[in-house]
């Protein structure tokens, strides 16, 4: 009996510190969200725009009307695709965007993480009309889009013009 008793107390302890662990990452998840939502703001505010990040390997956004233009880093991979995934969720969610467009230009390596990325934003647009494009891949890049079956689905442009005007 005694070691039952001891068990469910147990149980109990560490529900209770796993339901503390969660309130925690919930308010630490709310912290960043609000803290991207306001560098974005910033940013759009002053006109910060391509290349002000890049140095730092992270993304930056132009909104355009309701068209989001994502500028990608130099290396696109499984260490900041989680940030991109979560950055362009908080996005989406709080603006009425109906065009992506990626910017490859500074982009050199992408491996399979960033396809899922990018085919997760294109089922995303698709299934509510939006449309995806992107521009400025270089030749590495094309190629690992073409492998991945991506350069059938989203259309690729050489110049930010070009992505732009289709995506209307």
């Amino acid at each position: 009996m005694g070691t039952e008793k001891q068990s469910i107390e147990n149980k109990n302890r560490e529900l209770k510190e796993k339901q503390k662990k969660e309130e925690h990452q919930r308010e630490e998840d709310s912290f960043w969200r609000s803290f991207l939502l306001l560098c974005y703001i910033i940013c759009q505010k002053f006109g910060l725009r391509k290349g002000f990040f890049m140095e730092q390997n992270v993304f930056s956004y132009e909104a355009r009307g309701n068209t989001l233009v994502i500028h990608l880093p130099r290396e696109l991979d499984h260490h900041n695709c989680r940030n991109l995934r979560y950055e362009t969720d908080l996005l989406l969610a709080e603006n009425y965007i109906r065009r992506i467009v990626f910017d490859f230009s500074q982009t050199e390596f992408m491996d399979s993480s960033g396809i899922g990325v990018l085919l997760n934003r294109y089922k995303q647009m698709a299934g509510s009309g939006g449309t995806v494009a992107l521009y400025g891949a270089g030749a590495q890049v094309h190629r690992i889009l073409n492998v991945g079956g991506l350069s059938r689905l989203v259309p690729c442009f050489e110049t930010k013009e070009a992505a732009l005007a289709l995506a209307r």
